[in-house]
């Protein structure tokens, strides 16, 4: 049984946010399949819900006028492998997305509880970084935007204020177009398992040359991280091996791996090296600019 001491289901963004403004110790609930686990452990933290799962405006992917990607926070994972503008656009997401749990958790886990459930490991968090997403929240005071990478503070910990709903996450155009991507997760089986490793890597190439580099790790530190001193130094660079070495030998100085009953720190740091490497292989190769 699930200890749950309170619970509301809205069915709009604004219906959510006066729920959660009213109970001020409750927390949205998407697809739940993190916060049920966590329930079932007695966690008293999550036992005072505001339900979200049928708020239609949330599970919308569109793109604005401008080029601007909108990923409704209440997509489903199955719902964005199903979504020709991801397909499209920014398959990278999917890659991240496709190792979500089994299909029975896809279909009913949600990029905004990837994202709010502010894990290190979260499966969706590394391609969103090297996309440069941006995270609309809104609460009580109005409307709020902030880089993905600002959102995370710690580990579980993200900066949603009181009464506040994540209902989007923005990806510019300028942010995927040119720009080429891969993801590659490391987990100890290949059935269902929590990342050891997840990698990300996005790049541009004008003429044979680093335009521009992102790096996202999860599992890397105490919060999904970018490898901003890596990236700064490929700038510039041909898109050879000799980057490839680079950025081999330099992205532990940006990362702040640990041990833990999952891995030890230095066996985490090779699969951190190894993978950094391999995963820029394979976007500069989606790139046809690459030497």
């Amino acid at each position: 049984m699930f200890d749950i001491n309170s619970y509301h289901k809205a069915n709009s963004v604004d219906e959510a946010i006066a729920l959660l403004s009213q109970n001020p110790d409750a927390i949205p609930m998407a697809g739940g399949t993190d916060i049920l686990v966590r329930l079932h452990g007695h966690n008293k933290k999550f036992s005072h819900l505001v339900d979200i799962h049928n708020v239609i405006e949330l599970q919308n992917v569109t793109i604005e006028n401008d080029g601007t990607i909108v990923i409704g926070s209440g997509m489903t994972f199955t719902g964005l492998a199903h979504s020709s503008v991801i397909r499209e656009n920014i398959p990278v997401l999917n890659e991240g997305g496709s190792s979500v749990g089994g299909p029975q958790v896809r279909n009913v886990a949600t990029v905004g509880g990837n994202i709010c459930n502010g894990a290190p490991s979260g499966d969706s968090a590394s391609p969103l970084l090297v996309l440069n997403a941006t995270v609309e929240l809104k609460g009580p005071d109005g409307v709020r935007h902030l880089p993905l990478y600002e959102f995370y503070q710690g580990p579980g910990q993200v900066d949603r204020k009181d009464g506040e709903i994540m209902t989007c996450l923005r990806i510019a155009p300028g942010d995927y177009k040119g720009w080429s991507a891969y993801y590659y997760k490391y987990a100890m089986r290949e059935a269902m398992d929590i990342a050891t490793i997840g990698c990300a890597a996005a790049c541009k190439v004008e003429n044979g040359k680093i335009a521009g580099l992102r790096l996202g790790f999860t599992v890397a530190g105490p919060t999904p991280l970018r490898c901003w001193r890596t990236e700064e130094k490929a700038s510039g660079m041909g898109a050879n091996e000799e980057l490839l070495d680079m950025v081999e030998n330099s992205v532990l100085s940006d990362l702040r791996p640990r041990d833990s009953w999952r891995a030890a720190k230095d066996f985490r740091e090779q699969i951190i090296k190894t993978l950094a490497k391999r995963v820029l292989r394979e976007a500069l190769k989606r790139n046809t600019e690459m030497e």
